[in-house]
């Protein structure tokens, strides 16, 4: 009787140690620069430490603090509100509340400051029409601020409560209807059972939202820097370009770091809790109450008033600011602003993206504490400004590029200028690191309609991980991609204290454009890059939307 031989194909490792040595070398890179800030830090000594303590420290503190109250509480009222309006009533125009209230989200708050402060402040169209109706002169009448603390604070929350309405929304649809019933027949009313049953239930996700929006608010330079109002992010750019004084950048993003760190930890200690949200303990759904007479209106106002503000007022006033402006969008200038714009989000989003397929295959190839801690160190960058990081990557590459002149004249007369710093690249880095948790969130949120099966049944047919992922993985993540590509290449579009610092000369994008012409106070100017970036970034939240609908 003739034996059969089978050949059971060799598991091939192809693939497999590139990956994980890239996924390594990103990790490295993203711990680069809070590892650079606190070695900068240290090295000024206590002199630089003590003159800060005495002089700004207090304030920066002071203000970052209130900012970050202000927001947090302004955005988990209307994010959880509207969430709980939209998900547990009926009322007229409910469906389509669901999906606009997602829209603010597409837009800077930098970009929202420079219109309510157009139409607000007071040579503005609300103040000086006041005066005509009145007869009052400057002096005789009190109107709120814009360009105050407030001011700052409501810009950040007209653009941030989506964060916390999205992830409140999915919480209540996911939350089992039958404890929200036995509240109910218990004798509790509608609003006591949402107090005692359902906000408790949802409350991970709604820290988690809230905590995004004020790693969120830590991280705003633009708006908070047109207002005049001083937090770290504003002292970080202050110390690096006004005063020259690196180490005291340094030392104050250290502070901000330290404070972003602690949200992370935070944030992830949330998002573990938040796994008790299982979607199959769905037993019973809550039927929804039906809102009739002032309730009805009430709802559609406390809904509506947060799209108006938030997206449809703001274009508004854009578009009427820019038609009065000089700004000419088909201009060789104006082009270039637009090149320079897409080419950055382009390779940036790219090389984001790229860096995140590789940190969550290899956590998906090599289960253990390697790949756990990699993958962790990559999203730490998402809680850490862009201002940080644009110091941390400029002191150490700024001290290469030196040494290494330094060097090549020495040695060979010849002088090599500055080879990374300064460069088109180093600015993509610093992007990846500040977006790299985006992509990864995307792509992890796809990978998990990968069962293991599927690699097992790639690997017995001869496939190695290289050839699994290309051949498997990506194909069926390809639409997890594509979001992430375009929610990094928006990110980068609006990203404007890492570009201001990092950018090459004469190399300014939208976002640097708006930036300059608000702060010469041309705001009519700065109302045509700013509706492009708007424009752009309508594209990822309408792909949201469209989830949100078929959900």
């Amino acid at each position: 009787m003739a034996h059969v031989q089978v050949q059971i194909p060799k598991k091939r490792s192809d693939g497999a140690r590139p990956l994980s040595v890239v996924a390594l070398v990103v990790a490295v890179i993203c711990a680069l620069p809070m590892v650079a800030v606190l070695l900068a830090s240290l090295s000024g000594g206590t002199d630089t430490v003590q003159h800060l303590a005495q002089t700004v420290l207090g304030r920066y503190i002071g203000t970052t603090l209130a900012l970050v109250v202000l927001v947090a509480t302004g955005t988990f009222a209307i994010g959880v509100g509207a969430a709980w309006l939209v998900t547990m009533t009926r009322f007229p125009g409910v469906r389509f509340f669901e999906i606009a209230l997602v829209l603010p989200l597409a837009f800077p708050a930098y970009v929202l400051a420079y219109a309510y402060t157009h139409v607000l402040d007071h040579p503005g169209i609300v103040q000086t029409t006041l005066r005509d109706l009145t007869g009052w002169g400057p002096r005789d009448y009190w109107f709120p601020e814009i360009r105050s603390l407030g001011g700052a604070a409501c810009m950040l929350v007209l653009v941030l409560y989506p964060y916390v309405y999205l992830l409140a929304r999915a919480a209540f649809l996911q939350q089992s209807g039958s404890t929200f019933l036995a509240a109910r027949a218990l004798g509790s009313s509608p609003w006591a059972a949402f107090f005692k049953v359902s906000l408790p239930l949802a409350r991970p996700a709604i820290a988690g939202g809230v905590l995004l929006t004020v790693m969120e608010t830590i991280a705003d330079f633009g708006t908070v820097a047109y207002f005049g109002v001083q937090t770290f992010a504003t002292g970080i750019y202050t110390s690096w370009f006004s005063l020259f004084d690196r180490v005291g950048a340094a030392q104050l993003a250290l502070c901000l770091l330290s404070f972003a760190l602690l949200l992370a930890m935070l944030e992830r200690a949330q998002r573990g809790k938040a796994r008790y949200h299982d979607p199959a303990r769905q037993t019973q759904t809550a039927p929804a109450a039906v809102l009739k007479g002032w309730r009805s209106v009430a709802a559609m106002l406390l809904c509506g008033l947060p799209v108006v503000f938030g997206a449809i007022l703001p274009v508004i006033v854009l578009f009427f600011m820019g038609i009065g402006s000089e700004q000419n969008l088909l201009s060789a200038r104006y082009v270039g602003f637009i090149k320079n714009s897409a080419t950055l989000a382009s390779v940036a989003a790219v090389v984001t993206v790229t860096a995140a397929i590789c940190v969550g295959y290899f956590q998906r190839m090599k289960v253990g504490r390697l790949s756990q801690s990699t993958a962790y160190v990559a999203r730490l960058g998402y809680a850490v400004p862009g201002g940080v990081i644009a110091v941390g990557l400029m002191v150490p590459f700024a001290a290469f590029d030196n040494a290494l002149d330094a060097w090549m004249r020495a040695t060979f007369d010849i002088s090599t200028g500055l080879l990374i710093t300064g460069s088109i690249w180093l600015l993509v880095i610093a992007y990846m690191v500040r977006f790299l948790a985006a992509a990864l969130g995307a792509y992890e949120g796809g990978q998990a309609m990968v069962h293991v099966n599927m690699d097992a049944a790639s690997r017995s047919l001869g496939q190695g991980p290289f050839g699994t992922l290309r051949r498997v993985h990506l194909p069926i993540l390809a639409p997890s991609l594509l979001t992430a590509l375009l929610i990094v290449f928006v990110d980068v579009m609006k990203e404007l204290p890492a570009t201001l610092i990092m950018r090459p000369f004469n190399f300014d994008t939208l976002a640097v454009q708006a930036y300059q012409l608000a702060s010469d106070e041309r705001l009519e100017g700065a109302a045509v890059p700013s509706l492009v970036i708007v424009a752009m970034g309508l594209l990822p939240v309408i792909l949201i939307c469209r989830q949100v609908g078929r959900r």
